[in-house]
């Protein structure tokens, strides 16, 4: 299983909708919300390389990036092989 990881803040319209995208899938995924757990405001800036907007999607570590880049992943068919090659990354580990 990937491990998907989403910066996100109350009541953000992209946070839901990228998060909505992942229920779909039936995707299991850890939720830091900004506003709730300020430290870890700092942390997404880092793992970002400096992204400011919410939300920041991780994939085992590897950053999607928002929720225009998670569904144009969608959109091209990459989001599947992005989690097949993370769910294989995570069983040779």
């Amino acid at each position: 299983m990937p491990k998907i990881e989403i910066y996100s803040s109350s009541f953000c319209p992209y946070c839901v909708r990228a998060k909505a995208l992942f229920k779909k899938k039936e995707l299991a995924f850890v939720e830091y919300n900004i506003q709730a757990e300020p430290e870890r405001r700092e942390e997404m800036l880092e793992r970002s390389q400096g992204a400011r907007t919410v939300p920041q999607i991780f994939i085992n570590d590897r950053h999607v990036g928002g929720c225009d880049e998670l569904y144009a992943l969608e959109r091209r068919k990459e989001l599947d092989s992005w989690l097949s090659a993370a769910a294989n990354t995570s069983v040779l580990s």
